[in-house]
């Protein structure tokens, strides 16, 4: 049988740090609650923090039923077209968007709840297939206007899963390349979301406005098999 504890549980010193050099700079810090308990989330709701990302639509729904409805919930998972009528009544920010035909589910499902969706459109930019999101010639395609109900807001990208600062540093900056591009093209724009716990740093000096930080908040789980 497996179990699970937390180790270290929520790090309150360490969001307050990285709160205050966000804030200063104007960052939006997604605090990423992924498998973690409401009582977790509640900690740094309680010191005033309101935007948190899950990874998991039924996790998220369940969460979402008892937690304060002043939270900012952003979906940061893969998100399937089947799913997206689920978390479309609240949802605050959708980061994932990797197709067109997601983009079209969540304009339909957005049009029968009377809402427009604010989305992220999500780039491929690490060397791992694993990734999902258009390539710059893709994002070059997609036309705002068509979807009455889904507000696109900027771009959101992962680096690939590697110690190599140099090859990390560099997509982040490809990134910010197109998101520049685009934002020419498109004046709505105004979110760059990139960097999460172990890379988080070298996002923001390649002009990240959003990072995605769960390990340095909240610890890591610790599975035991009994």
């Amino acid at each position: 049988m497996e179990r699970f504890s937390y180790i270290n549980m929520v790090n309150k010193e360490a969001y307050k740090k990285i709160h205050e050099e966000l804030r200063l700079s104007k960052i939006t810090l997604v605090a990423v609650s992924k498998t973690k308990p409401v009582e977790d989330i509640l900690e740094l709701y309680n010191l005033g923090h309101r935007d948190f990302g899950e990874n998991y639509v039924q996790e998220l729904t369940e969460k979402v039923a008892k937690l304060p409805n002043d939270i900012r919930w952003h979906f940061i998972g893969h998100l399937q077209t089947n799913k997206v009528r689920s978390i479309v009544p609240f949802i605050y920010l959708i980061h994932g968007v990797d197709s067109l035909k997601l983009l079209n589910e969540i304009d339909k499902q957005a049009e029968k709840n009377k809402r427009v969706i604010d989305c992220l459109l999500q780039v491929h930019i690490a060397q791992e297939e694993t990734k999902f999101g258009f390539d710059e010639n893709e994002l070059l395609a997609v036309e705002p206007g068509q979807f009455a109900n889904v507000k696109i807001k900027g771009l959101m990208g992962m680096a690939s899963l590697t110690e190599n600062v140099n090859k990390i540093r560099a997509e982040f900056k490809h990134l910010k390349t197109i998101y520049d591009k685009l934002s020419t093209l498109t004046p709505q724009l105004s979110i760059l979301s990139m960097g999460m716990s172990a890379d988080y740093k070298i996002a923001l000096e390649e002009g990240s406005n959003m990072v995605r930080i769960g390990s340095l908040l909240f610890g890591e789980r610790n599975y035991d098999s009994k």
